[in-house]
């Protein structure tokens, strides 16, 4: 561990630990793909970065040295294939480990991360597309024939890349990575340039575009330090699918800043024994999901399940009631 984190805060605590005060510092290239999963995949290319699981059981552990490399070959494919920086690539990954090739390797280039829920309907994509101008999107197979339902009546749309399968019309994200280089001269990019975009939720209306630079992976040290606890030497769990923003400050910039690995398990239907034995099993340390979540976990008899590696366990998403809070620290 290398304390990278420190190179981008000032922290302030008064003679009782408690923290009172907390800033930003950061170069004006500042770049998350090139200063942190380079940085750590150089000097540190052994350290975990991600404990990866689907429902069968298969895992595949990434280091940093790992993740460097295979950004760097997603990056050299993309700009193959016609990406540039400020280009819009949409991502429809689910909890597909590409993701955090995928993520770093658009930072690097300077190209926008548009991020996208797996549920998307074809109307709900074809207004994302438009209005967003993305250029193009990366899907695992399940949704790509949501994407083929609208290419036509989506102009911007020029690039199509299936995620773990072979989908006609689309080029295969696996095969176009593996004949890349895995190193990468820097893009230069700038910390006030745009990094990533979301769609809000909709409530009212139509969902809004919100765009954020390069900032916002270090705005998320305090995510992971200060609230989720990520320990450099831990394992932590977020339990989000990358469609929505919890996956990024949950399971990516902070924690990967804080040098954490993050445990990603890939499912489909939430079974609350799964996760309690997935924690004994692989010792993990801190854990974020919403109070629903915790609510059927109490339900779980839980002397079944081994908690003893999980020192913090935080909420998000929706309030906690004073039950769940006291059931689950009782427990």
């Amino acid at each position: 561990m290398r304390n990278i984190n420190l190179r981008y805060v000032v922290e302030t605590y008064d003679e009782t630990g408690f923290l009172t005060d907390f800033k930003l510092k950061y170069p004006d290239n500042f770049n998350f793909g090139y200063d942190i999963v380079d940085d750590i995949g150089t000097n540190d290319p052994d350290r975990p970065a991600m404990l990866w699981m689907n429902e069968e059981g298969y895992k595949r552990l990434f280091t940093f040295g790992d993740i460097m490399k295979a950004s760097n070959k997603v990056a050299n494919f993309l700009r193959k294939v016609g990406i540039q920086k400020g280009d819009i690539v949409m991502a429809v990954l689910k909890r597909d480990y590409r993701f955090w090739f995928l993520a770093p390797a658009c930072h690097k280039l300077g190209a926008v991360l548009l991020p996208a829920t797996h549920m998307l309907k074809a109307h709900d994509a074809e207004y994302r597309i438009n209005a967003s101008g993305a250029k193009a999107v990366v899907s695992i197979d399940a949704v790509t024939e949501v994407f083929d339902e609208v290419t036509s009546i989506c102009p911007s749309l020029q690039i199509k890349i299936a995620a773990g399968a072979k989908r006609q019309g689309w080029l295969d994200f696996d095969e176009g990575m593996e004949a890349a280089e895995d190193t990468l001269e820097r893009v230069e990019t700038n910390v006030k340039e745009p990094m990533l975009m979301y769609f809000s939720s909709g409530t009212s209306g139509y969902p809004k575009m919100v765009l954020h630079n390069h900032t916002y992976a270090l705005s998320h040290i305090f995510t992971a330090k200060h609230w989720h606890n990520a320990d450099p030497e831990g394992l932590h769990l977020t339990i989000a699918d990358t469609g929505w923003g919890k996956a990024v400050w949950g399971k990516l910039y902070g924690q990967w800043i804080m040098e954490c690995c993050v445990f990603t398990y890939d499912f489909d239907k939430f079974v609350p024994a799964d996760i309690l034995r997935l924690i004994g099993e692989n010792r993990i340390t801190s854990l974020c999901c919403p109070p629903t979540m915790y609510r059927y976990f109490l339900k779980e008899d839980l002397s079944k399940f081994d908690l003893s590696s999980l020192k913090y366990a935080t909420i998000a998403g929706e309030p906690l009631n004073p039950d769940v809070f006291y059931g689950w620290l009782k427990a």
